[in-house]
């Protein structure tokens, strides 16, 4: 069994949502396909309907797991893990914020970092200045971004 008509219009606006996230295309589909399912669907379910590999299907069902998208259920009579979305978009984002952003805040800080040692090595003094500017202008930006980062969760209610 495929995806009908609706669910497919449903999977390919969270298709187009992930690509501006920069998240594999599976994902939305997954998530897409379990937003608009009205039971918990397996595994194999989204094999089947949508067409894609078991590995695809269980790597982005454990990443929509991470981010606090999905979780595990359980349908009585059934041995399998099934799993139904998660429509709080508080939770959502935060888990997106969790997983995602704030790890690469905090690389970015180290990598800003090495960017200054290797900024003093430079030996053109116009050229210094230059980059002086830039690291400084991405300094700024992540600031500005761990600052924000406890603001939006507090907003979102994490």
């Amino acid at each position: 069994m495929s995806v009908n008509a609706l669910e497919k219009q449903v999977v390919d606006v969270f298709v187009d949502g992930v690509k501006v996230l920069g998240l594999p295309r599976s994902i939305g589909e997954i998530y897409g396909l379990l937003f608009v399912a009205p039971q918990p669907l397996s595994l194999d379910d989204f094999v089947a309907r949508l067409g894609m590999s078991k590995g695809s299907a269980s790597q982005g069902l454990r990443t929509l797991r991470d981010l606090g998208a999905v979780r595990e259920t359980s349908v009585e009579g059934a041995r399998r893990v099934f799993y139904e979305a998660d429509v709080e978009l508080k939770r959502l984002v935060g888990g997106f914020v969790r997983e995602q952003v704030r790890p690469h805040l905090e690389s970015g800080q180290l990598k800003v970092g090495r960017l200054l040692e290797a900024v003093g090595e430079e030996e053109d003094p116009e050229l210094r200045e230059f980059y002086d500017e830039r690291v400084a202008k991405l300094e700024t930006w992540m600031r500005r971004g761990r600052m924000m980062l406890p603001l939006l969760q507090k907003f979102l209610g994490q």
